[in-house]
């Protein structure tokens, strides 16, 4: 099993988790502006987390198995960055995530 992570809103998740589907791309942007959903490897999630959201509250990571999403996942550069991140080109389908760590904390 590959696990990718996703850093989220505990409200949003709660909604989706219940719905099947996570379409929110990252703080306040949704999957229909950005075109995609950030992910990180594990070795990515201390950097995002301290670099995109220090100081904001109520977030839980998603442990997300890549070999369950039924959406592509891409790695890409981004802009000053040295590594490439996986970008979920598709809704988060629920029962890809395996695990949640409730609460996370940055």
């Amino acid at each position: 099993m590959s696990v990718l992570f996703h850093i989220a809103d505990r409200h949003q998740w709660a909604i989706a988790s219940a719905d099947g589907s996570f379409t929110s791309s990252t703080i306040d942007l949704d999957l229909a502006e950005v075109g995609f959903i950030h992910l990180c490897t594990a070795d990515q999630v201390a950097g995002v987390a301290d670099r995109f959201y220090r100081g904001v509250t109520d977030l839980i990571l998603l442990h997300v198995d890549e070999t369950m999403l039924t959406a592509t996942v891409v790695f890409e550069d981004v802009p000053g960055a040295d590594e490439q991140f996986p970008h979920l080109y598709g809704p988060l389908n629920a029962d890809a995530v395996v695990d949640v760590t409730d609460p996370f904390t940055v």
